[in-house]
């Protein structure tokens, strides 16, 4: 059985659009506070010491969402992470927004990549943080 990391964040005022639902562009600024959040808590890795003396950055590849409900001002949404494929460089992630009575609001595939920022080109994860990754990863069916 694999982790999934978890947490929560507020729907605030400056998420939402004149509705009082989340702008959907908010949910992508969500998106990378939850990546940011995993790797500062879970991986060892914070953004802070990887973009700085790391010299590397994750930026997305790919990305795919689907938006099942909207969220409102004032909502508390979790946020789930899993790994569902871990390679060298590359990992691709699933990832769940579900409101307060756990109704899925937002569901992402995506995939990033680690790079060397100063060729902007991949590089391997290092060890540590791979062997972090596989806690989350999703055992094949």
């Amino acid at each position: 059985m694999s982790d999934v990391f978890r947490n929560t964040v507020l729907v605030r005022f400056k998420h939402c659009d004149g509705a009082g639902i989340v702008f959907y562009p908010r949910y992508f600024e969500m998106l990378n506070d939850l990546i940011e959040d995993w790797f500062g808590e879970a991986l060892g890795w914070p953004f802070d010491a990887m973009h700085g003396e790391g010299r590397a950055g994750v930026p997305t590849a790919e990305l795919e969402c689907r938006f099942l409900a909207p969220s409102r001002l004032g909502e508390v949404l979790t946020r789930e992470l899993r790994v569902l494929k871990l390679g060298q460089s590359s990992f691709t992630l699933a990832i769940r927004f579900a409101g307060p009575h756990d109704d899925t609001r937002m569901e992402v595939t995506q995939r990033l990549v680690c790079v060397d920022t100063g060729a902007i080109a991949p590089q391997p994860l290092p060890e540590a943080v791979r062997e972090a990754m596989a806690r989350y990863l999703v055992a094949a069916a």
